[in-house]
């Protein structure tokens, strides 16, 4: 029997270190775990057991980050709902922290500071009145025969004390089984209530992506280069002559805040050379940027890119983006 308390003493006592380790992996914040000793000190703190987890700082990061980026990005929103998710998930792995205390954790404790530590102290003293059983047997004829029947009744009461105190813990050993039983309940129940909002989290991430992919696409619309002399123009309309342009210097170039020059009246470009109709306003904002109102009609000198047009308006020359404007006659190919 002593063998087999010996072994479920030293069971219990790995246990416990190592149950402790799952429920906090971090040393630091296990310290702050062992505070807690006693169930009446966390009954009722479903919410904070004692320590960050570490699902929480994760989720604390990813809503800091998300406001951040602000509603208009789509990781934004993203890393929100992922952040409240990991908040939910430090709350039920509070609740599970809680309850494996109470229910696991606690009651081996109790086994060890009582029952373990009632076992050795009767071993002890058995130990001690043997050792005074033996010298005084071995003195017998030298000592009173009542000192020696003494001492034999004491180790006899010593031995069954602590043969009782052992049976009694390995046969209730039921206890122990009922109290792991506990920890996987609790372990079971958390990993439901896991598995439950990180699949809620998984629908709201994939039904913002359908939603990001069936949004139109916003065209990113490049600045040109600042040119410092464009030169004369060439006539690359097919025979049909341009008015000259301006040439475009650093000190007479536009800048952002500056509009076109409007006359009054704006005169129709014959349409059999190519132009260009406004669909909306323009405001040039960098220097060379031709700026015009929706139903100008504007003279088309040259295609830049497949987004920029260079034209002409008012005797004023420079670029605009395609996507403002209708092409009414295309520039030859």
């Amino acid at each position: 029997m002593e063998k087999k308390v010996d072994v479920t003493s030293k069971a219990v006592t790995e246990v416990l270190a190592r149950t402790i380790e799952y429920l906090q992996p971090n040393p630091a914040s296990r310290a702050k775990l062992t505070m807690l000793n006693t169930v009446s000190k966390i009954r009722g703190q479903v919410k904070n057991p004692g320590y960050p987890q570490s699902e929480g700082l994760l989720g604390e990061c990813m809503i800091r980050h998300g406001k951040e980026l602000g509603g208009e990005s789509n990781f934004g929103d993203a890393l929100l709902d992922a952040g409240e998710s990991m908040k939910r998930l430090a709350e039920v792995k509070d609740s599970l922290d809680i309850e494996v205390k109470q229910n696991f954790i606690d009651p081996l404790q109790n086994l060890c500071d009582k029952d373990l530590k009632e076992i050795q102290h009767h071993l002890k003293k058995l130990e001690g009145r043997r050792l005074d059983f033996d010298y005084k047997k071995k003195r017998q004829g030298k000592i009173p025969d009542e000192e020696l029947r003494q001492a034999m009744e004491k180790f006899e009461e010593s031995k069954e004390v602590a043969e009782t105190s052992m049976h009694h813990l390995l046969e209730t050993d039921i206890e122990q089984v009922s109290q792991l039983s506990a920890l996987v309940d609790a372990q079971l129940d958390y990993h439901r209530q896991a598995v439950q909002i990180l699949d809620e989290l998984a629908d709201k991430l994939k039904r913002r992506m359908r939603e990001a992919s069936s949004r139109p696409k916003r065209e990113y619309k490049p600045k040109p280069r600042e040119l410092l002399d464009l030169g004369e123009p060439e006539q690359s309309n097919g025979g049909f002559p341009c008015a000259a342009a301006p040439k475009i210097t650093a000190s007479s170039s536009f800048r952002s805040s500056d509009k076109p020059i409007r006359t009054p009246s704006r005169s129709m470009p014959p349409l059999d050379q190519p132009s260009c109709k406004a669909l909306y306003d323009f405001e040039p904002e960098n220097d060379g940027e031709l700026g015009f109102h929706e139903g100008d009609i504007i003279t088309l000198t040259n295609q830049i890119d497949e987004n920029w047009y260079e034209g002409m308006l008012d005797g004023q020359s420079g670029f605009f983006p395609l996507s403002y404007v209708e092409v009414l006659v295309p520039l030859p190919q």
